[in-house]
């Protein structure tokens, strides 16, 4: 998935992430030059996710990276909850919230879209289905540039 974080990244991070009690959801990194950004997605079921929650695991965080360094460069970290528009990184989540609405964008265009927002069916290992106005359609994971659900306002 193209913002994702390398698996060498991810493979530092969860640990420490689920180490303190936090789900990690997923990480991002956006590389542009001196002001590249790892942005990591925790989240607590029961609790949410407060400032205090952020900064503890960016303090913890902070230190692991610095000592294994999986990244080059400059760059900002930043902890995040992953709010109402969560992102969807792995098969799993994409399981985890069948039913509910997702806007993705692709990574290039399948069969003349490349942002779809639809119901999101399921996934069967690296397939998503997704209802596209009462169309099913599938996209592989590997396609997916990025995932969020559609917050839903009562």
């Amino acid at each position: 998935m193209g913002r994702q974080a390398s698996q060498k990244v991810l493979d530092i991070v969860e640990p420490v992430v689920s180490g303190l009690g936090y789900e990690f959801v997923g990480a991002e990194y956006l590389p542009q030059g001196k002001h590249s950004l790892l942005r990591v997605y925790i989240d607590h079921p029961e609790n949410g996710i407060s400032l205090d929650d952020c900064e503890a695991v960016s303090r913890q965080l902070s230190s692991v990276l610095d000592v294994e360094d999986p990244i080059s460069g400059q760059y900002s970290l930043e902890i995040s909850s992953p709010g109402m528009d969560r992102p969807l990184f792995v098969a799993e989540h994409y399981q985890r919230f069948a039913g509910q609405q997702v806007k993705l964008r692709l990574a290039h265009v399948i069969d003349g879209r490349r942002n779809i927002t639809a119901k999101l069916v399921g996934c069967d290992g690296q397939v998503v289905s997704l209802d596209v106005d009462g169309e099913s359609v599938e996209v592989s994971l590997a396609d997916i540039e990025r995932a969020r659900l559609v917050p839903v306002f009562d």
